[in-house]
């Protein structure tokens, strides 16, 4: 099922640790991208669907420079295939030593209309790519000088990113903690979950930043918080 613009919307305001809570209700505890952490905070969350590109041990014979000359090499191919509003993700081996991407590539991305970038290597350029409007998630700056150390192999294939697993198509969250992935066949019921986890969470704020008690309020094991509650989202239009 493709992603709604109403289902993108929502995912768009609620936070990686709230959908890490519904995804974790329902059987799901590694889809968090592990060591990953955006070049630049932002506003919104980064919202897309995940296309794929996969790195492996470089064979040097085979991943020259001069490889780049070919448009139908992996990595050049795929930033020229990635769809607009999608994330291309990459499975760089949890290595930064070697760059996954550059600054022109990740241009090339935001001009296309795509979504984000997600690496769980590193970025050369990584100042500059911060400075672009697409969010960037990598580990680390690479070294610009290692570039046959990976080697792009495959495009739109399972795989695994900071240790979780990313199909073509689920949907990759994103914002200031990290990034985390989103079963496809689940992104519509866990978007509207969180947005309602994400209201409750508001509400419980501010009564603990009043002075309240946790106890019977988080979890609202005191039902008349629920009262409360209820009355709190009439009130703010929640």
């Amino acid at each position: 099922m493709a992603l709604s613009p109403e289902t993108r919307d929502k995912l768009k305001l609620v936070s990686t640790a709230t959908l890490a809570t519904a995804l974790f209700k329902r059987g799901f505890r590694n889809q968090m991208v592990q060591g990953v952490r955006p070049l630049r905070e932002r506003a919104e969350s980064m919202v897309g669907e995940a296309f794929t590109l996969r790195y492996m041990p470089a064979r040097e014979d085979l991943n020259t420079l001069a490889v780049f000359r070919d448009p139908n090499h992996p990595q050049r191919k795929a930033v020229e295939a990635c769809p607009p509003g999608a994330v291309l993700v990459m499975d760089s081996r949890k290595d930064a030593r070697a760059a996954s991407a550059g600054g022109i590539l990740v241009t090339r991305l935001q001009q296309r209309g795509v979504a984000g970038v997600v690496t769980d290597g590193g970025f050369r350029d990584s100042s500059e790519i911060a400075t672009l409007d697409m969010p960037a998630y990598h580990s680390r700056p690479s070294a610009p000088t290692n570039l046959t150390l990976h080697q792009a192999i495959d495009i739109n294939v399972p795989i695994g990113c900071g240790d979780a697993p990313v199909f073509p198509g689920d949907v990759v969250v994103g914002d200031a903690d990290g990034v985390i992935i989103i079963p496809a066949h689940l992104a519509e019921e866990i978007a509207e979950e969180a947005t309602e986890m994400t209201a409750f969470e508001d509400f419980v704020t501010e009564k603990v930043r009043g002075g309240q008690s946790i106890a019977g309020l988080y979890p609202p094991t005191d039902e008349s918080n629920l009262a409360v509650f209820a009355e709190w989202r009439k009130a703010n239009n929640r």
